[in-house]
């Protein structure tokens, strides 16, 4: 899964690149399946029926399965990009937030680079306790646990992360708030797709018209960050991150380590 992996990574990196007020959703789609493409893969959202893109695009109060749009982005503007590829048969799965600054009203920027911030250290615990647990609902914990302890936001609870591997989206689940059950061993040939979604209010959401786009319904702005991870004999590898997940989990305490 490595390859699918790294392909999902480079279209991460070329919309996060070209992020920027003007650009439209559906400019960024291209960029993402171009890069995509040039690495031997395929976005695997289109195998999805009824989808015809590479991305989804989420906007400020747009959660996800947001169908990328001509509207261009403007300052303020906070925006998820979730993305996938499948090569030979294997998957993979990521998403990015930007948020865009508005320097005539630096408090929302403020608060868009929060809640961003916070999504995305929450993933990187989520994603650490596959290192240190045991089973993993133990993920949910440490995702809850930190949004909690550093902000007053809400932790989706109908959108969670998902096994990944010869379809993108594979059992077991993994949600992002604490639950009864212990769910499975975190062993070698586990792969998951950790992706907590955060809301600045509530948490109820509404589908919109289009019969994809899903909307915080108190018209919260929102965030999402994801990774697809595995868990082998030596250690975890961050499969959508060019550097294995480095830069997010050595300052956790965990190195991870490539896979044999």
């Amino acid at each position: 899964m490595i390859e699918p992996g790294l392909a999902t990574a480079a279209a991460l990196a070329a919309m996060r690149d070209a992020v920027r007020p003007g650009i439209t959703p559906l400019e960024l789609d291209a960029l993402a399946e171009e890069a995509i493409r040039a690495r031997g893969g395929a976005p695997n959202f289109m195998l999805e029926p009824g989808y015809k893109h590479t991305i989804c695009a989420n906007v400020n109060e747009h959660v996800v399965h947001g169908i990328p749009s001509e509207r261009p982005l403007v300052p303020g503007d906070i925006v998820a990009l979730d993305a996938g590829a499948v090569i030979g048969g294997w998957h993979g799965d990521a998403a990015i937030t930007a948020v865009l600054p508005d320097h005539a009203d630096p408090e929302r920027t403020a608060a868009n680079e929060k809640l961003s911030r916070v999504t995305e250290q929450a993933m990187w615990r989520g994603i650490a306790r596959l290192a240190t647990g045991t089973h993993l609902n133990e993920v949910g914990e440490a995702v809850a646990g930190y949004v909690r302890a550093n902000s007053d936001f809400g932790v989706l609870e109908d959108y969670i992360g998902h096994g990944i591997g010869r379809s993108m989206h594979e059992d077991p689940p993994v949600f992002n708030v604490p639950v009864r059950r212990r769910g499975p061993e975190i062993k070698p040939g586990l792969v998951v797709a950790i992706e907590p979604i955060i809301s600045a209010g509530g948490i109820d959401t509404v589908v919109e018209d289009d019969d994809w786009t899903v909307t915080i319904a108190d018209g919260s702005m929102s965030a999402q960050w994801e990774h697809s991870v595995a868990v082998h004999e030596k250690g975890i590898w961050v499969l959508t991150a060019e550097d294995g997940g480095a830069s997010g989990l050595e300052p956790l305490g965990v190195t991870p380590v490539p896979i044999p």
